[in-house]
């Protein structure tokens, strides 16, 4: 129930609230006394966790959970075979000196063009 709809309530609203609390709890009583036992009542929340608290998991069970997971890793890894290391690693593709004097040439060019258009004369 919003707490605002609470606030907006009147004092007889309330408490006939109350009333009819009290009667479901009495009879959720008198059922569990017939069927012998505690009943679960499916509109209710349970104690649960206390506020402010969060579950967590141990120090323990994370490194439990991080080998578990680094032994699936090395079970895919073997299955494609090895991986490669730096030594095995594809070489970068380098440009030659050619290249990049072409390269810095043309960056050259243009801007030599667009500083001449904008000269003022």
């Amino acid at each position: 129930m919003n707490t605002n709809s609470l606030l907006n309530l009147t004092v007889k609203d309330l408490n006939r609230a109350a009333q009819i609390k009290e009667q479901i709890d009495r009879l959720n009583g008198e059922l569990a006394s017939i069927l012998g036992g505690e009943i679960a009542v499916p509109f209710r929340k349970g104690p649960g966790r206390p506020a402010g608290k969060r579950g967590g998991m141990s120090e323990a069970g994370r490194m439990a959970v991080a080998a578990a997971q680094r032994a699936r890793w090395a079970k895919i890894n073997a299955a494609k075979g090895s991986t490669p290391t730096n030594d095995q690693a594809p070489k970068k593709r380098k440009m030659s000196a050619a290249g990049r004097k072409a390269i810095a040439a043309g960056a050259r060019a243009r801007w030599a063009k667009v500083k001449a258009a904008n000269k003022p004369f």
